[in-house]
């Protein structure tokens, strides 16, 4: 029986820029770099557009681009300091998503996001409206292309903002296993009960979901 495993890279960091200034001070505890901005884009963002293979001997043995290989999203915020301050973790980024749309057949491996990381199911319908629209209005921009899919903030989710995704062409989410109960393909009467075991990994891999466009998904309980 074959095995696989999807591995999704949320990368989220709101502006820390004060209004007052529209530059990040230096915070002391991000030391030693000048902001967390620039730590977490030295130590993850940028990292993993070229990932080091170390072999027994402590040696690289070969450079990885991480995110070719794996699904991702990329708050609006971040991703736009990202582009200012370290251009070539942004253009691996960009790169990643334009060689998984020609190997997948047109299918990228980057999702949208809500547009600054609001709660969703605690907004109105109109602000949940706005967070999905600009979200998708963000990733049109930066990938060129129509996002497939969109990651709920804290995969925080009720049937109203789904609704909403699936009126604006959104094909998929990602939410954690408890918060759905029964699960069946959309060509399928067949429900299959979503299982659960303490301690076990299945509690930490996300569940990919399709949503009927244009109404209430009838494929989730």
């Amino acid at each position: 029986m074959n095995r696989y495993v999807c591995i999704h890279g949320h990368f989220y960091q709101p502006p820390r820029e004060p209004p007052w200034l529209e530059a990040i001070e230096i915070q002391d505890s991000a030391f030693p770099y000048h902001d967390w901005n620039e730590r977490i884009a030295a130590e993850c963002c940028a990292a993993n557009g070229i990932s080091r293979i170390w072999d027994r001997d402590g040696r690289i043995s070969r450079l990885v681009h991480n995110y070719a290989g794996m699904s991702f999203d990329f708050g609006p915020t971040v991703l736009l300091w990202i582009q200012q301050y370290a251009p070539e973790a942004y253009e691996a980024i960009l790169e990643a998503d334009r060689k998984s749309v020609e190997k997948f057949s047109g299918h990228g491996n980057a999702l949208a996001q809500g547009y600054n990381h609001m709660i969703l199911p605690l907004a109105n319908a109109r602000d949940k409206r706005t967070q999905i629209r600009r979200g998708i209005k963000e990733f049109e921009h930066r990938y060129g292309r129509k996002p497939e899919g969109l990651w709920l903030p804290e995969t925080a989710v009720d049937l109203e903002t789904l609704d909403i995704m699936a009126q604006h062409d959104i094909l998929f989410a990602i939410l954690a296993p408890n918060q759905a109960n029964r699960v069946r393909p959309l060509d399928s009467e067949q429900w299959q009960q979503i299982i659960q075991y303490a301690g076990r990994v299945l509690q930490l891999l996300s569940l990919a979901f399709s949503v009927t466009l244009g109404k209430l998904p009838e494929s989730i309980q």
